[in-house]
């Protein structure tokens, strides 16, 4: 049984994102899943679905931080100018090849980000988010 409606990936690795895909649509964590290539792409989408459609804000969003244009850093600047009462009930999590331990706690120290994960996503994974976060909101998912 699928837990959550919608998921976005951001990173601007194609493979990562296909393969994430992969793994979320395998475990049936998911009913859709969007993958992004560039952070400002998935940051009009998410602008997109505030004006028209709240209801369909994602309810986990996997952000890479080291990307061209705006990296994950300036994408949660962003966010957090969006309106509170949908970014609250989204998991926010950092989905980064980065080992820099600044970087981990500075991702985990941030009020919007959930967890830090370092990639690739696999399965594992997405069964501590399904033990240790329970399903933000129901009456923001899709119906």
């Amino acid at each position: 049984m699928t837990k959550y409606q919608k998921v976005f990936l951001i990173d601007d690795d194609e493979i990562h994102n296909f393969l994430c895909e992969n793994v979320i649509r395998g475990q049936q964590f998911s009913e859709s899943v969007n993958s992004f290539l560039w952070a400002e792409e998935a940051l009009d989408a998410l602008k997109a679905i505030v004006d028209n459609d709240p209801q369909s804000f994602p309810e986990i969003i996997f952000l890479d931080i080291n990307m061209p244009g705006m990296d994950g850093w300036e994408f949660i600047e962003e966010y957090k100018k969006l309106p509170k009462e949908l970014t609250q009930q989204c998991l926010l999590f950092v989905l980064s090849s980065a080992v820099d331990k600044n970087d981990i706690t500075h991702a985990r120290n941030l009020s919007e980000v959930n967890d830090f994960f370092s990639k690739p996503l696999t399965s594992d994974i997405l069964n501590i988010i399904k033990e240790q976060y329970s399903m933000p909101n129901p009456d923001i998912t899709q119906k």
